[in-house]
């Protein structure tokens, strides 16, 4: 199949990366091998040199066949020239962030950022001397005031994590394009298919494809999208030096998720949107934190920059006592309880947040809607919410 034209979302999903049938074979063959032959020595030693990832290909641990085809959908989808996969979300991120740190950087980041991101950056890479600024994102001038000479990275999630904050991305894009530093976003919440932040200015865009890309619960996968330039440079080093590849079954199991990306992001929508604004409504709850809400506070940036929400949001309950929210958690049947998300199950998780702007902490209870029936999770969380 020729795909130089143009063609659908639904079309690409299936068949970019995929053109070549190997044998005729529909679904691409898993290649479970550790290296590659060549015949002339001389191949060998210029495909290590000029071709990092292949093809041609020469060591697996940096380049795979069964690996690239779902590299080349991703940034396919991200709108970028290049993709590299590794085992999980915090390799891609942690491969990304350390590609633009040196001893004594300074980054700027999110209060709410992810918790093993906030862990990266101002525990394990402290003891390099890395130092790290928080803002709430709420406002541009945030980043700017808390740049730095020695600022080297600004690390963004739209949305953060457990309070779905957004930020501005093209408006610090520019700004950080103008003073050479480098931008690294986490898209994992919004998937390319209702945000593209490369296209704003965004350096290198990272995913949790053990989330919605793979969208089965079956396997954990990451991924780092770029330009040609920069994803060689993370291959040659990060990746080679740190050993952080996908290995070629669980990428052909990733690959077979994307497949059905688009009709299954289109379901957890629509159900979380049903269960949110049921849960605005109830009297047990004081705010709901989700992007696809008419009352969400940063409505005309959320229209400005994406095209869709998701199925992860949180609640924060009018009761705060910990004893009681863990009660109401137990008691649900049907959402189960688990960090991760993305998959074909509905999960609930207590968390408890304090941001910069807040005066106190504040428990919340996070979800994800899966691709149950919505009136079941409404019927599974009215009786969970029975104080």
């Amino acid at each position: 199949m020729d795909l130089d034209g143009k063609f659908g979302l639904g079309t690409l999903l299936q068949h970019y990366g995929e053109e070549e049938k190997v044998l005729g074979a529909v679904v691409a063959p898993i290649f479970q091998n550790s290296l590659f032959l060549f015949d002339e020595v001389e191949d060998l030693t210029e495909a290590i040199v000029k071709h990092p990832a292949g093809p041609p290909y020469h060591y697996s641990r940096i380049g795979n066949p069964t690996v690239e085809i779902a590299e080349k959908k991703i940034a396919m989808l991200e709108g970028t020239e290049a993709c590299k996969v590794t085992g999980c979300g915090m390799g891609a991120i942690s491969n990304a962030v350390m590609s633009c740190l040196k001893a004594g950087s300074h980054v700027v980041t999110l209060d709410t950022v992810y918790g093993p991101v906030k862990h990266l950056l101002s525990v394990y890479m402290a003891r390099f001397g890395v130092e790290v600024t928080y803002v709430t994102g709420l406002c541009t001038d945030e980043f700017i005031s808390a740049i730095r000479p020695e600022t080297s990275l600004i690390y963004l999630e739209s949305p953060s994590s457990i309070l779905f904050r957004i930020q501005d991305v093209a408006a610090i894009a520019k700004v950080a394009r103008e003073r050479g530093i480098t931008t690294v976003i986490d898209n994992t919440y919004n998937t390319p298919l209702h945000f593209q932040p490369h296209a704003l200015g965004i350096d290198l865009v990272c995913h949790s494809a053990t989330k919605y890309l793979g969208g089965h619960s079956d396997v954990t996968a990451g991924a780092i999208c770029g330009t040609r330039e920069m994803m060689d440079k993370i291959t040659r080093n990060e990746i080679n030096f740190l050993g952080n590849i996908l290995a070629p079954f669980p990428a052909w199991l990733l690959t077979r998720g994307i497949r059905t990306l688009a009709l299954r992001l289109k379901q957890h929508e629509q159900t979380a949107n049903t269960v949110a604004a049921w849960l605005e409504a109830h009297p047990a709850v004081a705010r709901v934190h989700h992007l696809g809400l008419p009352s969400y506070p940063q409505r005309e940036l959320y229209k400005k920059m994406f095209t869709g929400s998701g199925g992860l949001f949180s609640f924060e309950p009018k009761v705060q006592d910990e004893a009681k929210l863990r009660e109401v958690c137990n008691r649900l049947r049907i959402f189960g309880r688990g960090i991760s998300w993305g998959g074909f199950e509905s999960l609930v998780v207590l968390l408890k947040t304090a941001p910069i702007d807040y005066d106190k902490p504040k428990f919340v209870i996070r979800l994800f809607t899966g691709l149950e029936d919505p009136q079941d999770l409404i019927a599974d969380l009215e009786q969970a919410l029975s104080f």
